[in-house]
């Protein structure tokens, strides 16, 4: 072999060694897909909104598409999912040279969204003392707008009950035995309602027993809400449930079933995070309450229904009670004309005549920061069994239909 053929076969050599290393560098910096585990009762738009990615439209196709699902797709607790979130492994330097950027806010968004995984201990370590830099997919792929909350759907079954009963005069929320609502009157013509259920989602609220059955505030305080929102809507109001379920409706079970698919108005997964959720809460009624007074609907026509149930000692009962915001006339008026209108059903309802319902002020943030009136209700101890009287399907319907009447009259 003469030197020139052998000095040829070495340059070849090196230069195809080059050329695996230089793809073995590249793929090394290459990143890749986180994957998670779906939790129990998740859907695609829960498990995305856990991760704060579901603002965006293409987070959702890229999520399809790694994981081969679509709209409709149910999650299996435990299984494992591909989420549009990119794992860098950081440099020690920078954001902006680990990744690529050449934008300051761009950075700064992906500091924050790394942040934020830490504190809700979706990720155990920093990027710095873990070196992973996690980056959403949005951040380097997405020139879409925020997505339409309109256009997310958060459960199969709810997308064809909104598409089956959209005709007028049938609303799928109250489910099939109870979604036609015909007119009864135009007493409430021209109102505007949002009734807010407490709690919902991730979040139970106050829990009691009875017998061997778990009974969850949340499931409880829907149902009445329900009942008294199809109230509304039969004499002729405008009402909208701010807390819902895709799938429950009106049930004439004495004991509801716990579960943890509620979600908010506009199609949003509802946060774990309370501040969240009642910001959450506050700003769908604010929004909705700025569209019907650009369309005329005066202050004194939109009024905010909050209705929990409480948890005290199990020997101790509670009737209805109130809370107005602090200073607020119209808050006190209406917790007022509600309390007075228990007081009479009590009294001609109930074997002793008594009702011990009160009204306090309380700042609390569905009280401050809503638009227009407001009243906080209190329908109960959940934990004490003469209270738990009161959340069984009859005496449900008898508080939406007292609530009502308050409201009406």
């Amino acid at each position: 072999m003469t030197n020139t053929t052998f000095a040829m076969k070495n340059c070849v050599f090196l230069f195809l060694l080059f050329i695996c290393l230089s793809s073995l560098k590249a793929d090394d910096n290459k990143p890749t897909f986180h994957d998670v585990p779906a939790l129990s009762g998740d859907n695609i738009v829960t498990l995305l909104s856990r991760y704060q990615l579901n603002d965006h439209r293409c987070n959702f196709e890229q999520f399809h598409a790694l994981n081969k699902t679509n709209q409709s797709s149910k999650l299996k607790a435990g299984k494992k999912y591909k989420i549009p979130v990119l794992i860098y492994k950081y440099n020690g330097k920078s954001i902006r040279t680990t990744v690529g950027l050449t934008e300051w806010a761009q950075a700064i968004r992906i500091k924050e969204y790394n942040e934020y995984l830490l504190e809700s201990e979706l990720r155990r370590k920093t990027v710095v003392n873990s070196q992973i830099l996690w980056v959403p997919f949005h951040e380097l792929n997405c020139v879409d707008e925020k997505v339409n909350p309109n256009e997310i759907v958060v459960h199969q079954k709810a997308v064809k009950t909104e598409k089956k009963y959209k005709e007028a005069r049938r609303f799928g929320i109250f489910g099939k035995k109870y979604a036609h609502v015909p007119v009864a009157s135009n007493r409430l013509k021209g109102k505007v309602f949002y009734i807010v259920s407490g709690h919902g989602g991730p979040d139970p609220g106050a829990i009691g027993k009875r017998g061997k059955m778990n009974m969850c505030e949340d499931e409880y305080a829907y149902d009445i809400s329900l009942r008294l929102t199809r109230n509304l809507i039969a004499h002729g109001a405008v009402a909208y449930m701010i807390t819902r379920d895709p799938d429950d409706g009106i049930r004439d079970d004495n004991l509801l079933r716990c579960d943890q698919d509620e979600y908010c108005y506009g199609d949003y997964a509802i946060p774990r995070s309370q501040k969240q959720r009642l910001f959450q809460r506050s700003n769908a009624i604010n929004t909705l309450y700025q569209k019907y007074k650009s369309m005329g609907v005066k202050d004194k026509d939109q009024t905010t229904i909050i209705l929990h149930i409480d948890s005290r000692g199990k020997g101790q009962r509670a009737d209805v009670f109130f809370y107005h915001y602090p200073g607020s006339y119209t808050s006190l008026a209406l917790a007022k004309k509600i309390k007075n209108k228990l007081s009479a059903k009590y009294k001609k309802y109930r074997r002793n005549g008594q009702y011990h319902g009160t009204i306090k002020e309380r700042d609390l943030h569905m009280l401050r920061e809503t638009k227009g009136k407001s009243v906080y209700i209190e329908l109960g101890n959940i934990r004490n069994r003469d209270d738990q009287q009161r959340f069984l399907k009859d005496n449900r319907q008898a508080l939406a239909n007292w609530m009502y009447e308050a409201l009406a009259f």
